[in-house]
């Protein structure tokens, strides 16, 4: 049985955002797991440790919420089933850093009391939930099974505002050991504020500038060993990327001939445009010759490091 670490009737949103940082929540475990698409693993520690802002809910996690009561309605509509709302953090027996902040409970005949998960998705992601449910959330309601100790959990979701899906979903015992020592390695690595490995997010790149964000000059290392692969990476990347990009280009001219002076072209499913567009740039060359007290009172002096790799 779980244990209830807070009431969240009531509670403010601010609040709320400072219990998700006592452990690691359902929507969360897509992104220890590396599976999640909107937000790498050194984000989500970044954001545990405060050292960036929990990320705002956009429009699509805030629609999401208010058709909550909508999509909860319909299931028992369909179903027969009648929804519990849970107005509180759940938190692992065992495992403290395992929350849950469930959007209902329901009965099943066989299972007993379960999980009940409501989501939205847009017509674009019809075709994740054709015959399946989309990985990021198989690992929530498994998480929510283990913090839980529920044997079933229930899914209903509104797709494109007109169509309506509901599956069951058993406990998967090996799935729920799987996520046990993942997340515990990823809280391990909070509480020691020692971030987890490097990948090639932007979250990543962030970090490491904001750890180093000088070079000391002149100073010189031997890298290790291992530095030999991550170049040859590096290099052959950066081939691979050249020549893509200059694919990419001759594509893109050959289409700018065929278009012409016309502004829109189709081809199939396809439109493409190549429109004409102005904008305002201040001209900072002038603007520091004539008037250079103005340029040196506005002008906004940067810093960064310049990472390149050549051979010797």
């Amino acid at each position: 049985m779980a244990k209830i670490l807070v009431s969240t009737e009531n509670m403010p949103y601010e609040e709320w955002l400072e219990y998700r940082k006592k452990g690691i929540g359902g929507s969360d475990v897509s992104v220890v797991c590396g599976v999640n698409k909107y937000k790498s693993p050194i984000e989500l520690w970044m954001e545990k440790t405060d050292k960036i802002p929990c990320s705002e809910a956009g429009e699509a996690a805030y629609w999401g919420t208010r058709l909550e009561a909508l999509v909860r309605d319909e299931f028992t509509k369909r179903t027969g089933i009648e929804v519990s709302k849970v107005n509180q953090i759940l938190q692992h027996e065992d495992f403290p850093f395992m929350l849950a902040n469930l959007d209902g409970t329901c009965e099943h005949p066989n299972f007993g009391t379960c999980v009940f998960e409501a989501k939205t998705a847009s017509a674009y992601k019809s075709t994740d939930w054709e015959n399946k449910i989309p990985d990021e959330y198989m690992l929530q309601i498994q998480h929510y099974m283990a913090v839980t100790g529920y044997a079933g959990a229930y899914i209903a979701v509104l797709i494109g505002g007109n169509t309506f899906k509901w599956k069951f979903i058993e406990r998967d015992e090996e799935i729920i050991s799987m996520l046990t020592e993942l997340e515990n390695d990823f809280w391990e690595h909070v509480q020691n504020e020692l971030p987890p490995a490097l990948d090639g997010s932007s979250a990543s790149e962030k970090f490491l500038s904001e750890r180093f964000p000088d070079s000391i000059p002149k100073s010189k290392i031997e890298l290790p060993e291992t530095a030999e692969n991550l170049i040859s990476e590096y290099n052959s990347a950066c081939e691979k990327l050249e020549e893509i990009t200059e694919k990419k280009q001759k594509a893109e001219n050959l289409l700018k001939e065929m278009l012409g002076e016309n502004e829109i072209g189709t081809s199939g499913n396809s439109v493409v445009t190549w429109k004409s567009m102005s904008q305002e740039r201040l001209d900072s060359k002038t603007l520091k010759a004539e008037h250079p007290k103005l340029y040196a009172k506005y002008a906004n002096k940067i810093s960064y490091r310049r990472f390149s790799i050549r051979t010797v």
